[in-house]
């Protein structure tokens, strides 16, 4: 056997993403680059790693056990690393958050300072939709996930980190009753405040659409497609430049927090442990730091 690390990880990534396209654009390497690394990895074995099913890329049953096994190796290289580095009196290891997509305007503000003081983690960040941050959750993949509202029939810990406030906004300052309402992707914690929202107070016969991304429905009502229930953490700029304007509507904001999360009786690694140190010692500097505009935000103001 003559396979090397580079050929293990390239190999897991094809694995993971189920592509060789999609693998290879997050390796950041050609499709034929791939192409031949996996082929000279399925060289050293008798058994076929992969297999392709008309267009479809399929892993088979022994290319799914060497799989586990490859993420082995990775994770002990890895630890070879963190290990070294821990001797030279550095805290070292992986820290894995999963992300609700408006959280990407909140968790990095609570991470900048933890890794400056840390140079010796890695961290891995998915900015994701709410359905896939508390998939990862369950499944025990990452250490925190960042989440608006809890998740149901699953046991958490949380800290509490800051508040989270959605109003209705649009690119004008008077509401257009013609325009359509802007909702979320399924999943989305946002969509589903938006929607009960929208059913107790003026109910479903309004028109409306469904984008992707807090980004993409930003973007939308900027260019005055319709209008959306937003948080305000994510607009700070679009409204000092009146490209958005919060809109009259009752009973609003709707008010929830974005808060840390791990699994109850989870057994954290000295990094994980460590990070939840600073953020519960740290906390009120960040948010007076960073979010001071937005915790005295007032309608109108």
């Amino acid at each position: 056997m003559n396979y090397t690390i580079h050929q293990l990880q390239i190999f897991l990534k094809v694995v993971q993403t189920q592509s060789i396209t999609r693998a290879s654009e997050e390796l950041f390497m050609t499709q034929p680059a791939v192409s031949i690394q996996l082929k000279n990895l399925q060289a050293q074995f008798d058994i076929p790693l992969t297999e392709v099913v008309g267009r479809q890329l399929y892993i088979t049953e022994f290319g799914k056990e060497m799989a586990v096994i490859a993420a082995r190796v990775i994770q002990e290289l890895e630890n070879i690393n963190y290990k070294t580095q821990a001797f030279q009196g550095m805290l070292t290891g992986k820290l894995s958050i999963s992300s609700a997509s408006t959280g990407k305007y909140v968790i990095p503000y609570f991470l900048s300072g933890f890794l400056e003081m840390h140079t010796g983690i890695d961290l891995v960040l998915d900015v994701t939709n709410k359905s896939r941050v508390i998939e990862s959750l369950k499944n025990n993949e990452i250490d925190f996930a960042l989440v608006s509202v809890l998740p149901d029939r699953l046991k958490v810990e949380e800290e509490l980190l800051i508040e989270n406030k959605l109003y209705f906004m649009g690119n004008q300052a008077e509401r257009n009753e013609a325009k359509p309402l802007i909702y979320r992707e399924e999943g989305s914690a946002t969509r589903l405040a938006m929607e009960q929202y929208f059913e107790t107070h003026e109910g479903k016969q309004r028109k409306r659409m469904e984008l992707t991304s807090n980004e993409a429905v930003k973007q939308a009502v900027i260019a005055g497609i319709g209008h959306s229930i937003m948080p305000l953490i994510g607009v700070r700029n679009e409204l000092l430049n009146k490209e958005i304007h919060i809109l009259p509507a009752a009973e609003l904001p709707i008010q929830t927090d974005w808060r840390l999360i791990w699994l109850s009786g989870k057994k954290m690694s000295p990094v994980s442990q460590a990070f939840l140190e600073y953020i519960r010692t740290e906390k009120q500097n960040i948010l007076l730091k960073h979010f001071d505009w937005y915790l005295s935000y007032q309608e109108g103001g």
